[in-house]
């Protein structure tokens, strides 16, 4: 199981190296790949040779985490290729969802003729936004000034007015510059012509999603059927079918978390008429059995309502029906001595529950007396999916960058305020880990999740009182869920 999941770390983290830093930097992948696989891979090594009773030797755990980060930056900046205008390369988004895989795919603007660009400066009235100067960049036209109304109001009345003359030639960014002042971006609409042409493009695959959907199936019935104690191979399926049932309980329980979440997305994009793709499975034959589950947006957002709608409404879907399937899973599952040793995160046959505020109250609500402060729990397969469900739902409320709680913090206090709030984020994750372990390696995932998000279309509209609750609810979730039960309140649960 060690060396499986060294390989699964491993891909994560080429992937996550090749998306953030591969354009902007000659050095090559592998090489830094290579740097911050070092420590895992000595950990993995030194368990492989002694076994997980005997831990490394603190020098073994401290210097490769000190020295691996160091050579990174070294290599990453030693390889780093010279970026004109910095400044003005941050600020303009990229919309296009779809156009982002590749630089060489990107449909330059055509040149503004003098005509044209009276046409253009017509376009922003005075009283709405009062124009100072336009740039001409390769891949955008800047359009920068002085607000004069509601911002919700001029990017509506701008757009209209930039659509008269140009068509759909252009799509329409209103974002906050590093400077505090709100400035339009023109930027080529590639999808046009798809959206003119649905037919042509097959952006949701049934068949595809289906096909997935059923081998996650088998791989996490796989799993669930290890996690009641059952030996899942062919040979042992056409001895005694009935394992099929052993495994299903944690398999359709997981999958119908997930795929809950997923679908919150979905649908919530659909009411926006945001053009996205079906939920997609990600089937794996050992560790959970599956990776998760995702969907594509293939349009720009139009604005941060719908950005902060789209990315809450799948974690707390998931979180809503997670809730009871926890709580039934916890009712049955059987209460055990807590070991000597101590355990991980999530130990299904002896779980402690004071790792999460949420996970002790909820224990000790369906439990009753029988939970004491020497007491573990012998999870149920159902409420094995539903821990892993809500630890879902916790990671996917980090508010990091393009996690769900990245776009909710954007939408809420802009892409500014945004960033830090990521940055602070990570560090004090970082700071949890060293209380709790099983949270370290997502501590290292997310410092290497870029902390800039995609921008709504209209990116200066803030959000009303309601959403900004809702917000601010999702975060009181996120710390009930990763923060460990202070001694207080467990001693007056007596747990």
């Amino acid at each position: 199981m060690t060396v499986w999941f060294l390989l699964l770390l491993g891909l994560i983290t080429y992937l996550m190296v090749q998306r953030s830093v591969a354009r902007i930097t000659r050095t090559p992948v592998w090489l830094l790949w290579l740097v911050l696989m070092t420590p895992a891979m000595l950990w993995t090594g030194w368990t492989v040779m002694h076994g997980e009773k005997q831990p490394p030797p603190r020098a073994l755990m401290i210097w490769p985490l000190v020295i691996c980060p160091l050579l990174y930056w070294v290599l990453f900046q030693w390889g780093r290729q010279p970026q004109k205008d910095k400044q003005i390369q941050r600020e303009i988004p990229q919309p296009d969802l779809a156009t982002q895989q590749s630089t060489t795919e990107l449909t330059p603007v055509r040149p503004i003729e003098p005509n044209e660009e009276t046409q253009l400066r017509n376009c922003f009235p005075w009283s709405v936004y009062y124009i100072h100067n336009i740039e001409y960049r390769p891949q955008a036209v800047i359009c920068r000034g002085q607000l004069r109304t509601k911002p919700a109001e001029a990017y509506q009345r701008i757009k209209e007015n930039i659509e008269a003359q140009f068509g759909d030639r252009f799509l329409l960014v209103f974002q906050e510059g590093l400077n505090g002042k709100p400035f339009f971006v023109l930027v080529p609409n590639t999808q046009a012509a798809k959206a003119n042409a649905p037919q042509t493009e097959r952006l949701t695959r049934p068949g595809l999603a289906l096909v997935l959907l059923i081998a996650t199936l088998v791989t996490t019935t796989k799993v669930g059927a290890g996690i009641a104690g059952v030996e899942f191979t062919l040979r042992q399926l056409q001895s005694d079918p009935s394992v099929i049932l052993k495994g299903l309980p944690y398999a359709l329980a997981l999958m119908f978390i997930l795929g809950i979440h997923e679908l919150g997305h979905y649908l919530t994009a659909r009411y926006y008429r945001i053009r996205s793709t079906l939920p997609y499975f990600i089937p794996m034959p050992f560790f959970l059995g599956t990776f998760g589950a995702f969907i594509q947006m293939r349009s720009p957002v139009p604005h941060r309502k719908a950005l902060f709608d789209v990315s809450i409404a799948g974690p707390l879907a998931g979180f809503v029906v997670t809730l009871p399937l926890l709580f039934w899973g916890l009712a049955n599952s059987t209460v055990v001595s807590l070991p000597e040793e101590k355990t991980g995160l999530l130990n299904p046959d002896a779980l402690n529950p004071k790792y999460s505020i949420l996970l002790a109250l909820l224990s000790k609500l369906a439990l009753g007396s029988q939970l004491t402060p020497q007491s573990a729990i012998d999870l149920h397969p159902i409420a094995v999916a539903a821990c892993l469900g809500i630890i879902v739902t916790a990671l996917n409320l980090m508010p990091v960058g393009q996690l769900d709680g990245g776009h909710i913090v954007h939408a809420m206090f802009g892409q500014r305020s945004a960033m830090l709030i990521g940055q602070v984020a990570r560090l004090l994750l970082l700071l949890l880990s060293l209380v709790q372990p099983g949270f370290f390696l997502w501590a290292i995932i997310l410092l290497f999740i870029p902390l800039m998000d995609e921008p709504a279309l209209n990116d200066v509209t803030e959000l009303d009182n309601k959403r900004d609750i809702w917000g601010l609810l999702a975060m009181a979730l996120l710390v009930l869920i990763i923060l460990p039960l202070p001694q207080a309140i467990a001693s007056l649960l007596q747990i």
